[in-house]
């Protein structure tokens, strides 16, 4: 059984591993109306041939023949695996780091992350429909991995821009804001690759230690400041820190190939990694339902705040979200995006539920705040 974000119990008809698979054989007796998805049942022909399969559907299972045609017989639906991919578009769970960046010892091309960013590449170039097919099924199974990750949480996002620098002060500070954000009891999202990003995920992970744990992660990490010239290095060195600090807080990274030149980073303990840009973004947004603080960026992020205002305005998804803009001067004199937020809110119920800051150390107070006004109380232009 589980529970839909509108408070709704649901039955879970999905079986996404080998012991799910063992446990509805053994309660049950019947996989009717199951969806078994990326389950290797190589070793389970003998309960396949025992129960029953009727409207069953088997997503890139692994099946012995006999098995195969006893539930087709039945009327069970069989997708079966798909040769030749780096990747599983049944998937049934979200990735990790150690998933993307296995083989990194020889070298980041030879990676997961690096080897499905080249088949994006090639298939979509050629504007093969099967391609961009599995393309869509993958990315629909990461949606529904990320639903059942987060279907009790309090998920707040964290945007902002992938240049920051690894060392600098606004990498340490954004990697507080994490921290604070986690040690609240909010799992933070953010957009999964370097930079800010990438601290904000640090932050969540260093949630559990102490000031000097962060502080000499982040010294660690500014030896390798950047992801370019070497996404390898920049890689190996946040390894190292989770290698000496292992079992650091959970966060959600929500990266996407459709950047594949931007690697995923590797603190996020969740990685839902999408091949359409368009529904990651929409999606890391959505499920943003503890509201998003917005770093100081560039265009990315002016598209995300904006994305994340509209249906604040037209109150589509429901009761507006906060929303935390951080850095003054950058959000009204470098790219004046606040003067026209306020100017969208005014007099709506957004209006009560968009703030702006000047430090990243005020962003978790005002996004406190914001969730406890109502939104009838109109918010009152920060001067």
């Amino acid at each position: 059984m589980q529970t839909t974000a509108a408070g709704t119990a649901r039955v879970d008809r999905e079986i996404e591993t080998l012991a799910e698979f063992d446990e509805v054989v053994a309660v049950r007796g019947s996989l009717a109306g199951f969806r078994i998805q990326a389950v290797d049942l190589s070793g389970r022909t003998s309960a396949l041939l025992a129960c029953g399969a009727e409207d069953a559907v088997f997503l890139g299972c692994a099946l012995s023949a006999e098995a195969e045609s006893k539930v087709r017989a039945e009327g069970a639906l069989v997708f079966p695996p798909v040769p030749g991919l780096p990747f599983d578009p049944y998937r049934g769970g979200l990735y990790t780091a150690e998933e993307l960046f296995t083989g990194l010892v020889k070298g980041y091309e030879a990676t997961p992350d690096a080897l499905t960013y080249a088949w994006c590449r090639r298939t979509a170039a050629d504007g093969d429909v099967y391609a961009s097919m599995l393309r869509s099924i993958h990315d629909d199974a990461v949606s529904d991995a990320l639903d059942e990750r987060l279907a009790t949480d309090r998920a707040v996002g964290v945007m902002g821009g992938h240049a920051l620098a690894r060392g600098s002060d606004a990498y340490a500070g954004a990697a507080r804001l994490g921290r604070s954000l986690a040690r609240a009891g909010l799992t933070v999202m953010t957009g999964g690759g370097p930079g800010a990003m990438e601290a904000a995920n640090l932050g969540a992970y260093a949630a559990p230690f102490d000031d000097a744990m962060l502080d000499a992660a982040l010294e660690l990490l500014g030896r390798a400041p950047s992801f370019t010239p070497s996404v390898g290095a920049w890689a190996r060195a946040a390894f190292d820190v989770r290698e000496r600090w292992p079992d650091g807080g959970d966060s959600i990274g929500v990266p996407t190939w459709f950047y594949g030149h931007e690697p995923p980073n590797a603190f996020a303990g969740h990685i839902a990694k999408y091949f359409a840009n368009a529904i990651r973004e929409d999606g890391l947004l959505a499920r943003s339902t503890s509201g998003v603080v917005f770093l100081p960026g560039a265009a990315g992020t002016l598209q995300e705040i904006f994305d994340n205002a509209t249906p604040n305005y037209y109150s589509s998804r429901g009761e507006p979200t906060p929303m935390v803009l951080v850095d003054r001067v950058h959000w009204t004199r470098t790219l004046p995006a606040w003067p026209l937020l306020q100017a969208l809110a005014a007099d709506r119920p957004m209006a009560a539920r968009i703030a702006l800051v000047d430090t990243v150390e005020e962003a978790p107070a005002a996004l406190a705040e914001l969730a406890r006004r109502p939104t009838a109380e109109g918010a009152r232009a920060t001067p």
